[in-house]
């Protein structure tokens, strides 16, 4: 199994020719990967989910360049630095970002399994215009200096296509630090490769401890989860590993209801908690990606409230530099007076409360 994981990075589908093997390339995607100078990519397994003959497929959406990504009307320039707060008074290494007291994101690598159309960290990763430094003994050190920092947020590029010894090393040094009370690790690997979590990977950071380890993936469409992912999600389980998802809202492929509730209820028969619905974040070049604010609330409200277990209903939130913001306006109070309030169900039905005072 373990071998099957690194063939498939050493295949990476990343030329024309590769592709090929898998859809019927259009003029236009064709002509977006000739001339857009971007890092672009997945593994063998994840583009076999593509359609074949149709260019809206959501997973090509999110593998291929496409020429929109030149359009740059509300994207911020130099969004990285703005968001992850590296214009700072305070020194900190390359592969630290900090928007909260005691928690930070400890970026570990700058490759990925899938080099996302999306990614906030485009500037870094895919478009590669923007250049840092990411040493883990740096990062690690920074962190063993600074006591108040309680959780961290293992993230890259994807981390878990670290070796299981660097990933080994990397956990066991931060379960060293007395401060150091939970481990995240942001990783696509269960959606693009499960063969990934393997016994090796489950030795390395699960197990019981008092300092966990939480998985958080992204899945942005139903069509992403297969068997492979159900068993790799259930073996993370195995050996103590809980998996969330932070999904993003993407324009044209799950902005519609049917798409957004059978992506959550497909989540949820597969064990992963939906955690998060992020709003597509003004990074450079992904315009065509990005929804009204209000739509990821409406969704919620239209094709998850009362319609699917509340372990299904995410919150809708958008990522900035002072930390994360929820985007959900109050749908279901429709009238207060000091007698009592008037609610809304999922249904357009209405009830009342008494208004409690102070």
């Amino acid at each position: 199994m373990s071998e099957t994981w690194v063939e498939q990075i050493q295949n990476e589908v990343n030329t024309l020719e590769k592709l090929e093997q898998y859809i019927n390339i259009t003029d236009e995607e064709r002509k977006a990967i000739r001339t857009m100078r971007t890092k672009w990519g997945t593994t063998p397994y994840f583009a076999s989910l593509m359609d074949k003959d149709d260019p809206n497929c959501p997973i090509r959406r999110q593998v291929l360049p496409s020429l929109q990504e030149q359009v740059n009307e509300y994207g911020m320039d130099h969004y990285l630095m703005w968001k992850e707060n590296r214009e700072t008074e305070e020194v900190r290494p390359d592969s630290i970002a900090r928007q909260y007291h005691d928690r930070i994101a400890f970026t570990v690598t700058e490759v990925c399994g899938i080099y996302c159309r999306h990614c906030f960290r485009k500037e870094l990763v895919v478009d590669q215009e923007l250049k840092l430094r990411f040493d883990v003994d740096e990062g690690l050190a920074w962190i063993a200096e600074h006591p108040e920092i309680r959780d961290v947020l293992i993230t890259g590029g994807d981390p878990l296509l670290l070796s299981d010894e660097k990933l080994e090393y990397l956990i066991t040094k931060l379960r060293e630090m007395p401060h150091i009370e939970m481990i995240r690790i942001g990783t696509r690997l269960p959606i693009v490769l499960p063969q990934r979590i393997t016994e090796g990977l489950k030795k390395a950071i699960g197990g019981f401890h008092k300092v966990p380890v939480w998985i958080n993936t992204q899945c942005n469409h139903p069509k992403e989860i297969t068997g492979d992912t159900e068993r790799a999600i259930y073996e993370l389980m195995s050996c103590g590993i809980n998996v969330g998802n932070q999904a993003v809202l993407l324009k044209g492929i799950n902005d519609d209801v049917p798409t957004f509730k059978e992506l959550h209820q497909k989540l949820l028969r597969t064990r992963i908690r939906p955690y998060y619905v992020f709003y597509c974040e003004p990074a450079p070049g992904i315009d065509h990606f990005r929804t009204p604010v209000e739509k990821g609330a409406e969704l919620i409200r239209d094709a998850l409230r009362g319609h699917t277990t509340g372990l299904a209903q995410p919150m809708y939130v958008l990522a900035t530099n002072i930390g994360k913001i929820p985007l959900m306006p109050d749908y279901y109070i429709v009238d207060k007076d000091e007698k009592e309030y008037t609610l809304r169900n999922y249904k357009g039905a209405t009830t009342k409360i008494p208004n409690m005072p102070e």
